[in-house]
């Protein structure tokens, strides 16, 4: 396998990962859940300015997306 063939095999496969996440992200909205406005996000408005920084959420998204890579290195390392 050429190293052009592995990086279009890379490119395919975080393609697909970022498309299920957004589908997640969209599904959890819709089903009510708080993504985004959790306990220890910080929303400040005053006048005109809205700042918004996710700490938990960013948080809680770094912990599922690194137990998910985990278990996918996981298993490839695990298929002969």
């Amino acid at each position: 396998m050429t190293d052009f063939e592995t990086i279009g095999r890379i490119l395919l496969v975080g393609g697909v990962l970022l498309a299920v996440v957004g589908l997640l992200v969209i599904g959890a909205g819709r089903l009510g859940l708080p993504i985004g406005r959790l306990p220890g996000d910080i929303n400040i408005q005053r006048g005109g300015l809205t700042v918004f920084i996710p700490l938990v959420s960013c948080l809680l998204a770094s912990l599922v997306l690194t137990v998910v890579v985990n278990l996918v290195l996981w298993i490839l390392r695990r298929t002969p």
